[in-house]
């Protein structure tokens, strides 16, 4: 196997939720040794969360014991599909602190997501870690950064989202906002993040310094509303809540199509995309409408046009639909289940749903490690880590700590 493009870097992985762990997956992916720090008494919140895989019944014994019950968590499976190294330690025992430290001197990257003070209450703020390790990258990701009125509140994905602005244009105009059914920042975070971290990383291979970066999700999140911003910033002008209405496409939307809930999404813009889409369904008499002679009619129209346009989608299947008006150059595409997405020709192609066997789960499909592919590296996919799995490894054999001194912290709760 080629050599990847992060062998031999150091990671510490001190994440919780989905940002962080997505961010150091990247690395995890393509070569880093990532030494993952949890904690038995408080286990990250994907651990419990998500539902619990329903061959948990057949690891009965197992599943009774609290502590590996926390390894039947679907929600961690699908977002730590890497090969990391995992070791539980207390920071609220003094020794837990000093192991924490000892892995920063050891470490080339330590990434983080914990709300302003957690650790620098306990002595392991940047500037504590600087001076015992003036080269380590520290990268700080939170809901609203680590400076400013709001740094000192909590990040939650839901709250964030909402925050940015996406639930003021999810929603139909007669009722209540919709909120986006997924912790949709938590998706969008990690691609600055990542970003970040690794020009972060090619200048401390260049110049052997560290750096802190301070990543607050809410202002990444903003990024993909810029347009909107930008409107209210020129126009003084808010984006209503108007469903799938679009100012500048008409048909805009999802349309129902021959099955069960299945649908077409539907996007007409030009007027030669319009000449296109009305060729497809046959120039039927209400395409001549002198209305929806142009964008601005359909757009003004768009209740009337979509009646037309789910009478004419409902004698199809949504696959019948996206391949007809794809070929006449009309965007289109069918509403994916998740069947259809494992089904998927395009994806199967790319290889984008892996099998891994699990030691209580069994053999369950993980998705495509980073979303991209490298022509000379590929990515590696594990199973998840379990919490602390390597703590002894780590303590002996990476930090060095004695036998005899590492089972007596055990018994002392260092690693509860």
């Amino acid at each position: 196997m080629a050599k990847r493009p992060f062998e031999g870097l150091k990671v510490l992985d001190f994440t919780w939720g989905g940002v962080g762990p997505f961010q150091s997956n990247f690395l995890t992916y393509y070569g880093a040794m990532v030494v993952r720090i949890e904690s038995f008494s408080r286990p990250d919140v994907t651990r419990q969360g998500g539902g619990f895989n329903p061959r948990a019944a057949e690891h009965a014994e197992e599943f009774r014991d609290p502590r590996k019950r926390l390894e039947f968590g679907a929600a961690f499976a699908v977002t730590h599909p890497v090969k990391k190294y995992g070791i539980s330690l207390n920071l609220n025992h003094p020794e837990g602190v000093n192991i924490f430290k000892r892995l920063a001197t050891w470490a080339d990257v330590l990434v983080e997501s914990f709300t302003t003070g957690t650790l620098e209450k306990r002595g392991l703020g940047y500037e504590d870690l600087h001076k015992i390790n003036p080269r380590l990258i520290m990268h700080r990701t939170a809901g609203y950064g680590h400076t400013g009125p709001m740094a000192s509140q909590p990040g939650f994905g839901q709250t964030v989202t909402s925050l940015t602005g996406f639930y003021t244009i999810t929603g139909w105009p007669d009722r209540l906002s919709v909120p986006i059914s997924s912790f949709y920042t938590d998706h969008l975070s990690p691609l600055f993040g990542g970003m970040a971290l690794i020009t972060a990383i090619d200048y401390q291979q260049r110049t052997g310094k560290g750096q802190c970066i301070d990543q607050a999700q809410i202002e990444s999140g903003i990024n993909y509303l810029s347009p909107l911003v930008l409107d209210y910033a020129a126009n003084r002008r808010e984006l209503a809540l108007k469903g799938n209405k679009c100012s500048y496409a008409a048909p805009h939307g999802p349309y129902r199509c021959q099955g069960e809930d299945r649908w077409v999404a539907i996007t007409v813009q030009t007027d030669g995309e319009w000449e296109g889409f009305c060729r497809v369904v046959g120039n039927p008499e209400w395409t001549r409408d002198s209305r929806f002679g142009t964008l601005e009619g359909r757009v003004a129209h768009s209740d009337e046009l979509d009646e037309h346009v789910n009478r004419w989608t409902a004698d199809f299947t949504a696959e019948q639909v996206m391949t007809m008006l794809q070929a006449a150059g009309v965007a289109a595409g069918v509403v994916a289940t998740a069947q259809d997405s494992e089904e998927d020709a395009q994806l199967k192609a790319y290889d984008f749903f892996r099998e891994l066997e699990h030691p209580y789960l069994g053999k369950q499909k993980f998705f495509h490690p980073p979303g991209f592919t490298l022509s000379d590296a590929t990515a590696e996919i594990h199973r998840p880590v379990f919490l602390g799995e390597h703590t002894e490894y780590i303590c002996t054999e990476v930090l060095g700590i004695p036998a005899a001194d590492f089972k007596r912290m055990e018994k002392d709760g260092v690693f509860d």
